[in-house]
């Protein structure tokens, strides 16, 4: 069985280029035997004119994450995700709590790097039972968290 994470939004490419700064993947490479993607959608008939950023796919480079694709939609988001990704950057749960401010900082530090990329911070948690972490919005208001 193979998982793919799809993520429905208005650009693609540039959302795709947001999460391969949040999860340290690549671009998926175009399939044999193109060497770039707009070689392989010229031989698709998919011309300059046209909408050449309907789909977008992003990769772990060693292999072990699932896909991540983005897909253009015309709709907006409106609502809260029922579904959002952790980046477990620097897990905090159920270590010792004189450990928890050096690991928060390091989340809040690969947060800090993400709202440089366009997230945004919608929140900041520091729960004892729970673990600490910090809430984001990709560029398109998608919400995730890094821990």
């Amino acid at each position: 069985m193979d998982v793919q994470i799809v993520i429905d939004c208005h650009h693609p490419r540039a959302l795709g280029a947001f999460w391969i700064t949040a999860l340290g993947y690549v671009e998926e490479p175009p399939p044999p035997p193109f060497s770039t993607w707009d070689e392989a959608m010229d031989a698709w008939g998919i011309g300059p004119d046209d909408d050449r950023d309907p789909a977008y796919a992003i990769v772990d480079p060693d292999g072990h994450g699932p896909r991540v694709f983005f897909q253009k939609v015309p709709e907006d988001k409106t609502v809260k995700n029922r579904v959002h990704l952790d980046v477990r950057f620097s897990a905090t749960r159920g270590i010792p709590l004189t450990d928890r401010p050096a690991k928060l900082a390091a989340a809040r530090e690969h947060a800090a790097v993400l709202v440089a990329a366009g997230a945004t911070v919608l929140s900041e948690v520091d729960s004892e039972q729970e673990g600490a972490w910090v809430v984001l919005a990709d560029p398109e208001g998608n919400e995730f968290c890094v821990t």
